[in-house]
C-alpha cells in the first residue's frame, strides 16, 4: 500500500526531514496587522518578533479550514492509495476536528490526533513515516500512532512571559512575580493541554542546563533513537547549554535541532527552548 503522510505546519520538523520523508505540510494561518498569512509560506517567525518588538499587537493563529483538508486529501489520493494525516493536538486547535470532518468523505484517509504541538507533534509524524513503509492496515497503523502520541514528552523553558501574558495564557501578576524573582517556568504538555511545571531561577543558561538534566533524569524510560532540541531565537550561550547537557548523556542516536515555526512563536515569543523525546512503553 502506498501511503502519504501529511501534517499540520505545527510539527516544526527540519526542512531536511520534510523533504527526505516526502511529508506534505498543511500551513495554519497567522493573523498579523490585519492580514492573514500562511505559516512558513508567506510569513516567518522573525517577522512576527519584529512586528511585536515595534509595538504591534500580538499575532493570532487560525486553524486549517475543512475545505483545505478536503482538497488536500482529494488531490493526494490521485497518486496514493491512502493518506494518514497527523494533526496539531486537539486540545490546542480545531485542526484535528476539521481534518476529521474532511476525512469522512474519504475511506482511505485516517486522521491522528498528535495530542501535542511543535516537535512533540513532529515525533508522531516521523513515526508515521516509518510505519507507512510497511503498513497494510490503516486502522492498525492509526491505533499504533494513537498509543505512541501518549508517550511523547514535550516541554519548553521560557525566558520571557510577555507573549504568554498578551495571549491570555499567563496573568500579569504571575508574570511580574516571575520577572522579579528571575523565574524561568517550564511549560509541559500533558493530556492535550499546557501546564506550568517546575520553575527555575537565575541565569537562563544555567537554568537551561538544569532543565535538560531534569527532563533526562530517567534515561531508562526514554527511547534513545531521537531527541529534538527545538527553539525560538535564543542566545548562543543558552543553546550551547542545552546541547551540552544532551550530549553529556551520550544516549541518543540522533539529536535534531529545529526552529519553532510561526504558530509556536506567536504564543511563546523569543527565548523559548525545549527538549522533546518519546518514552518507552510501560
Amino acid at each position: 500500500m502506498k501511503i502519504k503522510i501529511t501534517a499540520d505546519s505545527t510539527c516544526d520538523l527540519s526542512p531536511e526531514q520534510i523533504a527526505q520523508n516526502g511529508i506534505k505540510i498543511t500551513p495554519l494561518f497567522v493573523n498579523m496587522g490585519g492580514k492573514s498569512y500562511q505559516d512558513g509560506i508567506d510569513i516567518q517567525p522573525a517577522e512576527i518578533f519584529a512586528h511585536v518588538a515595534a509595538g504591534g499587537e500580538l499575532c493570532s493563529t487560525a486553524a486549517v479550514p475543512v475545505g483545505v483538508y478536503e482538497d488536500l486529501f482529494r488531490e493526494t489520493l490521485k497518486e496514493y492509495d491512502a493518506v494518514v494525516h497527523i494533526s496539531l493536538g486537539s486540545g490546542f486547535s480545531t485542526c484535528y476536528q476539521n481534518a476529521y470532518i474532511a476525512a469522512a468523505e474519504f475511506p482511505q484517509v485516517r486522521v491522528v490526533d498528535s495530542r501535542n504541538l511543535s516537535t512533540g507533534h513532529g515525533h508522531v509524524v516521523m513515526e508515521a513515516c516509518k510505519l507507512a513503509k510497511t503498513a497494510e492496515d490503516l486502522d492498525a497503523m492509526k491505533a499504533e500512532l494513537d498509543e505512541l502520541a501518549g508517550r511523547v514528552d514535550t516541554s519548553f523553558l521560557l525566558d520571557r512571559l510577555d507573549y504568554m501574558v498578551k495571549g491570555g495564557r499567563c496573568s500579569m501578576v504571575t508574570a511580574l512575580g516571575a520577572n522579579l524573582l528571575r523565574l524561568k517556568p517550564c511549560i509541559e504538555v500533558r493530556d492535550n493541554k499546557m501546564i506550568v511545571g517546575k520553575k527555575y531561577r537565575g541565569n537562563y543558561a544555567r537554568c537551561m542546563a538544569q532543565y535538560v538534566n531534569d527532563r533526562l533524569e530517567k534515561l531508562d524510560d526514554i527511547i534513545p533513537e531521537r531527541i529534538f532540541i527545538t527553539h525560538t531565537p535564543v542566545t548562543p550561550e543558552v543553546l550551547d547549554a542545552a546541547k551540552s547537557a544532551v550530549a553529556s548523556k551520550n544516549y541518543f542516536s540522533e539529536v535534531v535541532e529545529t526552529y519553532a515555526g510561526c504558530t509556536i512563536s506567536c504564543h511563546c515569543g523569543e527565548g523559548c527552548l525545549g527538549v522533546l523525546f518519546i518514552r518507552k512503553k510501560k
